[in-house]
C-alpha cells in the first residue's frame, strides 16, 4: 500500500492531476478504508480543482486514521477555504483538544489559524497562547499573537508580546510597524530613537526595512514632526515598491472594463436576481482608510448589526463563477462573462458564508473596501442588500492610503503617480454604479461624518431603513480585523481633516493628476496674518 501511495504522490509532483486520480481509484478498490490512500485522494481531487470532493475524502480520513489530528487540520483549513466555517468551526475545536492532549504546540498554531478564518479572533488568541505555552516564544508566533491582540483591542497585551519578539528577532520590521500603530505615540513613550538605530545597524531584508521606515514615519507624525515624517515615508513606500511585480495599468484596465460590461441596460431590474435577496447585509465600500472601520462601529453600537470582517467572499465567489463562464467561452474577457453567471447562486452561496463568518445574525456587515468593485454585481445578486460608500477628500484619502503599509494589499499605495492613476479608475466607477442604479448606493462624506456624527447617523438611518438598537456586547469587546483596529476604539475627532496638506509640496505630483483629470483639490488654507 505504501508504494502505491507514493507512486499517487509522483503523479501529482509531475502535475499529471487526472491521471493521479485515477490511480487513487485503483488505490481505493483495494484499500478503501486506508487514511493513507483516502488522504492522497483528496490531494489528488484538490489538485484537480474538486474541492468538494477533496473535503469528503479528507473528512473520510480524519475518520478512520490512527492519529487523525494533522487530518482534521486539513479538514479545517479547506473548510475555511470553502467559507464553511461553522463546519470548520467545529473541526477546529475536535483538532484543538488533540492538540492539546498531545502538547502539539505546531498544531495549535494551526489550529488558531483555522479560528482566523472563521473570524474567532478569541478563539484564534486563545490557540495561540497554547502554542506558545507548548513552542516557548517562536518569533513568527508571537507576531502572529500580536496581530491577534490588536484586532481583538488588548494593545497592552500586543505590546508585551512584541517586546519579546523584538529581544528575539531586532530586525523583525513587521513587529515595529506593528507596535507603531498599537497607539498614537507619545513622547517619551515613543521609539523613534530606537527605530533610528535599528535602521542605522541595517535590517537585512528590504520588505522587513521598507516597514520599519514606515514605523518611523507613523511614530514622527504621531509627535509632530511632520517633514521628517514625509521624508522616512518616501523612503520607506519607494524601498516597498521595489519588492513587488505590479502593474497598475492592467489593473486599471480591468476595473475600466466593468463600467463598459455593466451599462445601464445590463443594470435593468429585470436582468438582477429573481429572488429578492440580501435582506440584512450591509456592505460598506470605497478607498481603504476613508472611516469604514468608523461606521461599521456605529452599526455595531447603534443597531446591534454584527461585523463578518473584511471577507474576500464576493470577490472569489464572482472570480470562480466568472472562470467557469470563461471556460465555456474562451473568447469572452472576465468582464464580459461575469454578466452571464448565476447571480442568485452566487447571492445564496455568499449569504450562507457571510452569515456563518458573522455568527449567525441576521444584520451583518461585510467591510471589504474593495467591494466598491462590484456594486453592480452585489445589487444583481443581493437585491435587498445595502451598500454604503465612504467618500473623503481625495488627497486626504491618497495620503492616507500612501502612508499607510498593507503589505500585498494594495499594491498601488506605494507610489504616488500608481496611486493617482488607481484613484481616477476608483471615481470613474464609482461615478458609474451611481449612474447606472440611482439611489442604490449611498455616500457618506468622512469630513460630514465626523463633523455631525449624529446628523450623518441619523440619514444614514432614513435611507437604509435600519432600525437602531442596543448591540448585544459592548464595541470595546467586538473584535476589528483591520489595520484601523487602534483608531476605532479612540473618540470620533477631526485630526485627519486635511492632514495631507502639510505635504502639499511633497504630494504635488498626486495633485497635478488629480486636478488634470479635474478632481478639484483645495489647495492648502493660507496662515492667518
Amino acid at each position: 500500500m505504501q508504494g502505491v501511495v507514493v507512486r499517487g504522490y509522483g503523479l501529482l509532483r509531475a502535475s499529471r492531476f487526472d491521471e493521479a486520480v485515477a490511480w487513487f481509484e485503483q488505490a481505493r478498490s483495494r484499500f478503501p478504508a486506508d487514511a493513507h490512500v483516502l488522504e492522497f485522494g483528496s490531494e489528488a481531487h484538490l489538485a484537480r480543482g474538486d474541492a468538494d470532493t477533496a473535503l469528503r475524502l479528507v473528512a473520510a480520513a480524519a475518520a478512520v486514521a490512527a492519529a487523525p489530528l494533522p487530518l482534521l487540520i486539513k479538514q479545517g483549513t479547506l473548510l475555511v477555504q470553502l467559507r464553511r466555517r461553522q463546519q470548520a468551526a467545529t473541526v477546529a475545536a475536535q483538532a484543538q483538544a488533540r492538540a492539546l492532549a498531545a502538547a502539539d504546540g505546531a498544531a495549535l498554531w494551526q489550529v488558531g489559524a483555522i479560528w482566523s478564518g472563521c473570524n474567532d479572533v478569541a478563539r484564534a488568541c486563545e490557540a495561540h497562547l497554547q502554542a506558545r505555552s507548548v513552542l516557548g516564544d517562536v518569533p513568527a508566533l508571537l507576531y502572529d499573537l500580536a496581530t491577534l491582540q490588536f484586532f481583538a483591542g488588548e494593545f497592552d497585551a500586543a505590546d508585551a508580546t512584541l517586546a519579546t519578539l523584538l529581544r528575539r528577532r531586532p530586525d523583525a520590521g513587521d513587529a515595529l510597524y506593528l507596535r507603531a500603530t498599537l497607539r498614537r505615540q507619545r513622547e517619551p513613550h515613543d521609539h523613534v530613537a530606537d527605530l533610528q538605530v535599528r535602521l542605522r545597524a541595517g535590517l537585512g531584508d528590504p520588505a522587513q526595512a521598507a516597514a520599519a521606515r514606515y514605523a518611523l514615519a507613523k511614530e514622527l507624525e504621531d509627535l509632530g514632526r511632520h517633514a521628517a515624517s514625509f521624508d522616512a515615508l518616501t523612503a520607506a513606500a519607494a524601498q516597498k515598491r521595489r519588492t513587488l511585480r505590479y502593474d497598475v495599468a492592467a489593473e486599471c484596465a480591468q476595473i475600466d472594463a466593468l463600467r463598459t460590461a455593466y451599462d445601464a441596460a445590463a443594470m435593468q431590474p429585470g436582468s438582477t436576481a429573481a429572488d429578492a435577496q440580501g435582506e440584512g447585509a450591509i456592505f460598506i465600500v470605497g478607498m481603504p482608510r476613508t472611516g469604514t472601520t468608523l461606521v461599521e462601529r456605529l452599526l455595531v453600537e447603534r443597531c446591534g448589526a454584527r461585523s463578518a470582517g473584511e471577507l474576500l467572499d464576493f470577490g472569489s465567489l464572482l472570480g470562480h463563477a466568472t472562470a467557469q463562464q470563461r471556460a465555456r467561452h474562451p473568447g469572452q474577457s472576465a468582464a464580459q462573462a461575469s454578466r452571464d453567471i448565476d447571480f442568485a447562486a452566487l447571492g445564496r452561496e455568499y449569504l450562507r458564508g457571510a452569515r456563518e463568518a458573522a455568527g449567525g445574525a441576521a444584520l451583518f456587515i461585510d467591510k471589504m473596501p474593495i467591494n466598491y468593485l462590484y456594486c453592480g454585481l452585489i445589487r444583481k445578486a443581493l437585491p435587498r442588500a445595502r451598500i454604503l460608500h465612504l467618500v473623503r477628500d481625495p488627497l486626504d484619502t491618497c495620503y492616507a492610503v500612501y502612508k499607510t503599509l498593507f503589505y500585498n494589499a494594495y499594491p498601488f499605495s506605494y507610489d504616488l503617480d500608481e496611486l493617482a492613476q488607481y484613484y481616477l479608475a476608483y471615481h470613474a466607477l464609482m461615478r458609474h454604479w451611481h449612474a447606472v442604479m440611482p439611489g442604490g448606493v449611498l455616500d457618506i462624506q468622512y469630513e460630514a461624518l465626523v463633523a455631525d456624527p449624529e446628523g450623518q447617523w441619523q440619514r444614514l438611518l432614513q435611507w437604509s431603513g435600519l432600525e437602531p438598537r442596543a448591540a448585544a456586547a459592548a464595541a470595546g469587546r467586538v473584535a476589528f480585523v483591520t489595520a484601523s483596529a487602534a483608531q476605532v476604539r479612540g473618540g470620533i475627532h477631526q485630526r485627519s481633516v486635511h492632514a495631507s496638506r502639510r505635504h502639499w509640496q511633497g504630494l504635488e505630483p498626486l495633485v497635478r493628476r488629480l486636478r488634470d483629470a479635474g478632481i478639484a483639490v483645495d489647495a492648502p488654507a493660507a496662515p492667518a496674518s
